[in-house]
């Protein structure tokens, strides 16, 4: 059961359903959904990769998802498919009971759409689920009927439609005031504790920011999260034309990031998803910081650090030092907490590969602080769609149809 725990700056809504007997509030949920349908259009982004259609999850997502009545649409937006591969996802994805779009991004069509944005500045620098979101929401905007819109990964093995409901339950109620919810979750499977990016970075790194450069509302907000890396979130769609989207693995933070700059936080609310949850793990990559839990380690650093700059925070190479230092510190006192948590609850705790995971945190910080020194004026965020439409007027209506003629060739 969850906690009753807010901390007044984001609301916390908890499914206190778990383990109590007889309370079922799914179907009160997905009834209430139903009705909402009928004046506010919801629709659901499925970043996906062609690999994912192959594995354990996605089939079972879309199975689960299959059986849900509410959903006006469904946006899935296809990353590393030759034409082939766009063929079987094409017929994988009719398994759903819901109309569907699919967006090839590797096909001709969209590909020669992306070097129109290339020429103008305004395509995303990098291949990966910033850029698959991005357009997915380009997508949303230009069919124009969504209310509502949420977003979720497509390598959740441990999903069931219960979690779809309760992600759009709080930005579709129309008698809720919530412009954004974030999802969190237990993230425990198989009897040990995973989620090592946000226990053993994000949250020491935050606490280290605070130490080192002082308090601040960002920070404050940042924290107030109980799992700010969850892939699972919902908007209303007044949000989508103005949403800047990182183009690296600082999605999630990025995100949050902007929903502090622009929304009050009483709009802005977090929900229980689920009472356990696993995905795709990433490897530590400890040799290779292109690539795995080093990587997304140091976009999400930067991602901090520029967010935190732009507020007048001012960085030295000192500065960096004190943080790596401070962090670490912080980061070595959470494992001792983590293991004695651990051992409560009877998981398995190895505090060798915890202690690699902090060093090569560390270690990271200072790179990231580092590339931000190196490239001062970097761009992190893809440009809004408003932008787009204010350089190419009709470059949504152009990407619609593209879609569209991909969709009918296959049918």
């Amino acid at each position: 059961m969850g906690s009753f725990y807010q901390n007044g700056l984001v609301a916390n809504l908890h499914d206190f359903s778990y383990g109590v007997k007889g309370l079922n509030n799914y179907e009160r949920l997905e009834n209430d959904l139903k009705i909402f349908s009928k004046k506010n259009p919801m629709e659901l982004i499925l970043p996906s990769l062609y690999s994912e259609l192959e594995g354990k999850a996605l089939p079972k997502i879309i199975n689960e998802i299959s059986k849900t009545s509410y959903l006006n649409h469904i946006i899935i937006g296809l990353d590393r498919a030759s034409k082939s591969e766009y063929n079987k996802a094409n017929n994988f994805f009719k398994k759903l009971n819901q109309p569907f779009s699919i967006l090839w991004n590797d096909g001709p069509r969209l590909m020669a759409l992306d070097k129109e944005l290339q020429e103008k500045g305004l395509s995303p620098r990098e291949f990966g689920k910033g850029r698959n979101v991005w357009y997915c929401i380009g997508m949303t905007i230009a069919r124009g009927e969504a209310q509502s819109v949420a977003l979720h990964d497509c390598d959740i093995l441990t999903y069931d439609r219960t979690l779809l409901a309760k992600l759009f339950y709080p930005v579709a109620n129309p008698a809720f005031n919530f412009e954004f919810c974030k999802g969190y979750y237990p993230r425990v499977a198989d009897g040990k504790m995973n989620g090592r990016v946000s226990r053993l970075l994000v949250f020491p790194l935050l606490l280290a920011m605070e130490k080192t450069i002082g308090r601040s509302d960002y920070l404050d907000f940042m924290k107030s999260f109980r799992y700010p890396l969850a892939g699972e979130f919902s908007f209303r769609n007044n949000l989508l034309p103005e949403l800047r989207i990182p183009s690296d693995w600082g999605l999630e933070i990025g995100v949050l990031s902007e929903m502090q700059r622009n929304q009050a936080s009483n709009r802005i609310c977090q929900v229980d998803l689920a009472q356990s949850y696993d995905h795709k793990h990433q490897n530590l990559s400890e040799d290779n910081d292109q690539s795995g839990l080093s990587r997304m380690s140091i976009d999400i650093t930067k991602a901090l650090i520029r967010k935190l700059a732009t507020q007048g925070h001012t960085f030295s190479l000192e500065t960096f030092r004190s943080l790596k230092a401070t962090y670490y510190r912080y980061a070595l006192d959470m494992i001792d907490i983590y293991r004695s948590d651990a051992k409560m609850n009877g998981l398995f705790f190895d505090s060798h590969i915890e202690e690699k995971s902090v060093e090569l945190f560390a270690l990271n910080i200072m790179k990231a602080g580092e590339s931000f020194f190196e490239n001062p004026m970097e761009t992190p965020f893809i440009p809004t769609w408003s932008r787009v439409l204010s350089a190419i007027p009709d470059f949504l209506d152009r990407f619609k149809k593209s879609v569209e003629l991909d969709n009918e060739e296959f049918k």
